[in-house]
């Protein structure tokens, strides 16, 4: 995808709008985790520095259109990205013909709330784009969506292009996918075969090693013929799953199945963990982890692999009795000489429980746009900047 990038413009007296991606969890005015506040910095700080008046927009939750309710409000983002930053960031509710000053850093209310927001309204977008002389995306986390604020903005800005962050994400991935240095091992976990299977389907004619784990790593197993109890899985995706698999080792790769398993009969986090071979599980088994054995085995394809993407932990690792397949496996992936890109809610979660942040060669701030940029799919908010290039 061609499309320009923040550092090739010149930004000196510009009215700049960026859409960064501050939708960070907030409890009685308090952030849990102001992770995608510091991950839009840099191009904030960028801006400022060259000499822009800088507007920025995000979403916060889910609010209903054409109301703004207390929770919605952006007033505790405003505070910490203040701390952060280092001045007061007012937040702008009523921004309609507002005009920046060079130097000025303002936030404009949940972009949410705007009608029109979420249908992409061309006359939504038109507002937007009539605040700035330059359009700057740098939420990478809702580049799969075509909305006001990321895409028909970008169609009538005079000038648009992605902000540090957005970029970084975009050359990682590309990094990852497009010419990786093999062998190309990818981990997908998570509770359903459904909500991945395009993903699985379109990573099969590219990857080497195809790591599977939780109700995912269920399904598959089930369609190999081997016992799983009463874990979670899907039955009815079993000729998809065994679909998979045929293609992967028809490459030459395959798709390591865990051989010995940690089960409990609910789930609970005080149910005791029993290490079982896998052919060992009964019918009342629940399974909640790989086994020693099989960690040991996916720990040792990570090591020798050239490129590892990762979304979901392999277990229920919030639970620490159900954690250690995760946690061996997360290790080897720090250890590994491989470049790695992490990326989903729950893999970051593991990254920051596990300590090894500095050893993820990318942590992509993105849930649903890593999964589609994995899957193949065009991101809109990013085909529109190439209108642009």
């Amino acid at each position: 995808m061609n499309f320009k990038k923040l550092t090739d413009l010149a930004l000196v007296g510009k009215k700049v709008l960026i859409r960064v991606d501050m939708n960070v969890p907030v409890k009685d005015g308090k952030i849990g985790d102001d992770t995608r506040i510091r991950a839009s910095l840099a191009t904030i700080e960028h801006c400022l520095k060259a000499g822009a008046g800088v507007i920025l927009m995000t979403h916060l939750g889910r609010p209903t259109e054409g109301t703004v309710a207390e929770e919605d409000r952006l007033a505790p983002v405003a505070k910490r990205l203040g701390e952060l930053i280092g001045r007061d960031v007012p937040v702008i509710t009523d921004w309609t013909g507002f005009q920046i000053k060079a130097g000025e850093l303002v936030l404009l209310e949940n972009i949410r709330t705007n009608v029109g927001e979420k249908k992409n309204s061309d006359e939504l977008g038109q507002r937007y784009a009539a605040l700035c002389d330059v359009f700057v995306n740098d939420a990478f986390g809702t580049a799969h969506r075509a909305e006001a604020s990321t895409h028909a903005v970008a169609k009538f800005a005079p000038a648009a292009c992605a902000g540090l962050l957005m970029a970084a994400e975009l050359d990682a991935l590309g990094k990852a996918l497009a010419q990786p240095a093999r062998p190309l091992v990818a981990i997908v976990a998570g509770s359903k075969v459904s909500t991945k299977l395009t993903i699985l389907e379109s990573l099969a004619d590219k990857v080497d090693q195809l790591i599977v784990g939780g109700g995912i790593a269920n399904t598959f197993l089930l369609a190999e013929g081997r016992q799983i109890g009463k874990s979670l899985a899907e039955p009815d995706l079993l000729d998809q799953a065994r679909s998979v698999i045929a293609k992967i080792r028809a490459r030459g790769g395959d798709v390591p199945l865990p051989t010995d398993v940690v089960v409990g009969q609910k789930f609970d986090s005080n149910e005791p963990a029993v290490i079982k071979p896998l052919a060992a599980v009964t019918n009342s088994d629940m399974i909640f982890d790989i086994g020693p054995d099989s960690a040991k085995v996916l720990a040792e394809v990570v090591a020798k692999a050239g490129t590892i993407v990762w979304n979901g932990p392999v277990g229920v690792f919030e639970f620490d009795q159900f954690g250690k397949g995760t946690e061996t496996l997360a290790r080897a992936i720090a250890a590994s000489p491989a470049f790695s890109i992490a990326g989903g809610g729950d893999t970051l979660a593991a990254v920051s429980k596990y300590g090894i942040t500095e050893q993820i060669g990318y942590i992509s701030t993105g849930g649903g746009a890593f999964l589609e940029f994995l899957e193949g799919k065009t991101l809109p908010a990013v085909e529109i900047l190439g209108q642009h290039a």
